[in-house]
């Protein structure tokens, strides 16, 4: 599917990742914005990953005085884990009385990087899941080579979460089954476009439920491998939410405008906002 024929269908996507703030992004921020926007990719989550980070994604989003276009998350990412101030919860706490601060991350754990100690990071992963419980707020996850301790951690609270989502998945089949039957919800990036490392991932998908998918970039990284023509600045952009959603459909052989739609839709109600269309 072309371009123009994705914007005359109207078909709408929601990219649940996007990091604004990395210099990438954000030194062209109105550039990224309007491409995105004039690709059908209306809505953006960009994600904080340190309080700092976080009061600058918040930053951003007030700048959509539409009010339809962009939203955030505040937390603690594991790498941050080890710089957190003592008073870092009461930090988020103070930035989630926006509403344009809609979950509570990106939170959890990194076992692959181990950036901060392993006892910090599930500390701090902790305390943003009870943050997340007393707000009422999805809670947005990240998880490398760590699943059976995120999965300990997350278990005892999983009733009490308004909802969660594993962003960027990459794991195991045993990993992904146990998320699902805790009520998660699993994000996509274009690491499926990845003919050589995606492949574990393409034939996991067939194994979430529709109604618990939902689409993303991690831009400015993880350019979709297949995409062509592929970018000079090799920076991947909400723009090319499409391709991925497009990439999905092919490998689970549905109707693409039933999986742009059924993301779209699953993202908004995720996040609690509202599908209605913007003004531009």
């Amino acid at each position: 599917m072309t371009s123009s024929t994705f914007m005359a269908a109207e078909k709408r996507l929601f990219d649940i990742a996007v990091n604004a703030s990395n210099k990438q992004l954000i030194n062209d921020f109105d550039g990224i914005l309007a491409r995105s926007i004039s690709a059908g990719v209306d809505k953006w989550l960009m994600v904080g990953c340190d309080v700092e980070e976080s009061r600058e994604v918040l930053r951003l989003s007030e700048q959509d005085t539409n009010g339809t276009h962009l939203y955030c998350t505040a937390g603690v990412h594991p790498h941050d884990a080890k710089s957190v101030s003592e008073d870092y919860i009461e930090q988020l706490s103070e930035l989630h009385q926006n509403p344009r601060v809609v979950a509570v991350g990106e939170c959890g754990l990194d076992f692959n990087r181990d950036f901060s100690p392993r006892p910090q990071q599930e500390k701090v992963f902790t305390e943003q899941l009870v943050l997340a419980c007393k707000l009422n707020k999805p809670v947005y996850m990240h998880e490398r080579d760590a699943s059976k301790r995120f999965i300990d951690i997350i278990t005892p609270f999983a009733d009490q979460l308004a909802n969660g989502v594993v962003h960027c998945f990459t794991g195991e089949k045993a990993a992904l089954t146990r998320y699902l039957d805790l009520g998660l919800s699993i994000g996509i990036t274009g690491w499926v476009c990845d003919e050589r490392r995606g492949l574990e991932l393409r034939e996991l998908l067939q194994y979430i439920p529709l109604e618990r998918l939902m689409i993303e970039t991690d831009a400015p990284f993880l350019l979709p491998r297949s995409l062509k023509p592929k970018p000079k600045s090799r920076r991947n952009e909400p723009a090319y939410l499409a391709h991925i959603a497009q990439t999905i459909a092919q490998i689970l052989n549905i109707d693409e405008q039933l999986l742009f739609d059924t993301t779209y839709q699953n993202s908004c109600r995720f996040f609690d906002v509202s599908a209605g269309k913007g003004q531009g």
